[in-house]
């Protein structure tokens, strides 16, 4: 059930915004740890260092970047995105995402044009998404190099994204599984919801939900 601040207005919002990762999948299939590893042996290979200080490293930096590769290329030097996009979302990643039928009637339920906002590359975006079969539920997949490599939480990124759809911050709703990411919207005078599938942000103090087929409740005419 969703919990947090009340319902949604359809008539106050004119665009939903949808993170990829851990939304529009379950986190239970795993490819987020995946992702996570693959960092992880790159931050090691690159900084030379092993797998577990890499991890550490990655974790201590988190509070202060929106991605590893902007922290990277922020304080370490690192010039060759491509390389790493390469490294860390190689073909065939999206081996343990299933097919999911109901999820584009789900979509097509709510009344609104739909994009992606993902800090991954496009191409990590389309393979999951022709994966669950859902490419063709978006106007747009806007990715990190959209963002020119600066993505959430950063107000400029959501502020281009929301150009491109063609509204304000104030007329779209975000929804991402990440409540920094959502919280960076809502100061932009955004709507935002967190999907917490395991309930790990009881006190984030924004609206969550389960999964998003509990967004369509949460929408009223």
């Amino acid at each position: 059930m969703a919990q947090g601040r009340a319902v949604v207005s359809l008539a106050m919002v004119r665009y939903l915004l949808l993170d990829l990762d851990n939304t529009l999948y379950s986190e239970s299939v795993g490819m987020d740890n995946d992702i996570a590893r693959r960092m992880n042996e790159f931050v090691a290979s690159y900084l030379g260092v092993g797998h577990d200080e890499a991890r550490e490293i990655r974790r201590a930096q988190r509070s202060r970047f929106g991605t590893t590769l902007e922290w990277l290329m922020s304080e370490k030097g690192f010039s060759d995105p491509e390389i790493y996009f390469a490294a860390v979302h190689p073909d065939g990643e999206e081996y343990c995402i299933e097919p999911n039928p109901g999820l584009g009637p789900l979509l097509d339920s709510i009344d609104l044009p739909k994009a992606v906002f993902t800090n991954s590359p496009s191409e990590h975006a389309e393979r999951v998404l022709r994966k669950l079969g859902v490419l063709g539920r978006f106007e747009a997949v806007y990715d990190i190099r959209f963002c020119e490599l600066k993505g959430k939480p950063h107000a400029a990124a959501f502020r281009r994204v929301c150009e491109a759809c063609g509204v304000g911050p104030e007329d779209a709703l975000f929804v991402d599984d990440m409540p920094v990411y959502v919280r960076g919207f809502v100061e932009l005078g955004g709507r935002g919801v967190v999907l917490d599938e395991f309930d790990r942000h009881l006190e984030a103090g924004l609206p969550r939900i389960r999964s998003l087929a509990e967004l369509p409740a949460l929408l009223v005419g």
